[in-house]
């Protein structure tokens, strides 16, 4: 089996921390994105593992072929102009036969095995409380009967979550080549959801799947959410003396926390310094340094050094924020 996974987004709602790494190369619970969507597939026969790279697609070529032995092929994306155009560039040199499709930004806890073989062709689906966001799917007699992306007036609450499998990809092929082709955009972009739509016209039977977990990794807010909801599963860690944690809490075996109040929600990464601090709702990566602050709802990238008082913060990666009214007051 053919898997596809597209990652050449830029990521603008989860600057700055995007600016020095790729969307899927930002943690979540202690491992990259790319590794939550990549480690399921040691489960499935994969015969080739086709991603889909543009903006720092370089990082992402190194840490896959660094940390992965699947056989891979690369694919640049130079324009980006939808899910659809990404697609046909990774599956118009793709043979023919059985798909995987998963989006690279996107966590979806789901056992491939059970859902490739849930039917020939296969869309994985949610109940999401927004589904004017998504692309939108009706049921009829057990199989999807219409799709519409993004819809001002939703028929359903079952969104499209970035999972979907073809037994067979000729005419998955033929449809996204027709529209590149034509040039037709909706939106501004090539959607992969009208290919899916006309296929279901001429006569695909699609199986919903609905999946028990999925998380969108697309904003600050959503990201911690989905860290939170990882960690909460794990072994909790006892805190050093002078210190105390809140569950759910991750806290790397090499990090230091020192005289500070941890969770809940919170994840420390490798390498990572936290002293005289209160943390809730945050993540922070390795090897950066927070001293003398409250944070809450916040990301702190990698190599950073966060000093002084803050409420709510979003810091890149190698950053250095210093807080002089409490520094001074400290004196």
């Amino acid at each position: 089996m053919k898997v596809i996974i597209p990652v050449a987004g830029i990521g603008k709602r989860l600057k700055p921390h995007t600016d020095s790494l790729p969307k899927p190369l930002l943690t979540v619970a202690g491992r990259t994105i790319l590794d939550h969507v990549l480690r399921p597939l040691k489960k499935i026969d994969v015969e080739e593992l086709v991603l889909v790279i543009g903006y720092k697609g370089e990082l992402i070529r190194e840490y896959v072929d660094k940390n992965y032995n699947f056989n891979t092929r690369y694919v640049e994306q130079e324009k980006l102009l939808g899910l659809g155009y990404a697609l046909n560039l990774a599956i118009r040199e793709t043979e023919d036969g059985p798909l995987l499709i998963i989006l690279g930004d996107t966590i979806v806890e789901c056992d491939l095995s059970e859902f490739t073989g849930a039917g020939d062709f296969v869309l994985g689906l949610r109940e999401v409380p927004d589904p004017e966001r998504f692309g939108v799917a009706e049921i009829e007699n057990g199989f999807i009967a219409s799709l519409e992306e993004k819809p001002s007036e939703p028929k359903s609450n079952l969104g499209l979550i970035g999972l979907y499998y073809f037994s067979d990809s000729l005419l998955l092929k033929q449809l996204l080549g027709q529209h590149v082709d034509s040039g037709k955009l909706t939106s501004g972009e090539i959607q992969f959801t009208d290919a899916l739509q006309e296929m279901i016209q001429a006569g695909t039977r699609f199986v919903p799947y609905t999946v028990s977990g999925w998380f969108d990794c697309g904003t600050v807010r959503t990201l911690i959410e989905a860290s939170a909801a990882f960690i909460a599963r794990m072994e909790q860690p006892q805190p050093p003396a002078g210190s105390a944690y809140i569950s759910p809490v991750f806290v790397a075996p090499d990090a230091q926390v020192k005289n500070s109040i941890i969770g809940p929600n919170v994840t420390i990464e490798s390498g990572a310094t936290v002293e005289n601090s209160v943390l809730k709702d945050t993540i922070v990566n390795a090897g950066a340094s927070v001293v003398s602050v409250v944070v809450e709802n916040s990301i702190i990238g990698r190599d950073s050094d966060v000093r002084g008082r803050a409420q709510t913060l979003s810091v890149g990666r190698e950053s250095r924020v210093i807080f002089e009214a409490l520094l001074k007051s400290d004196k």
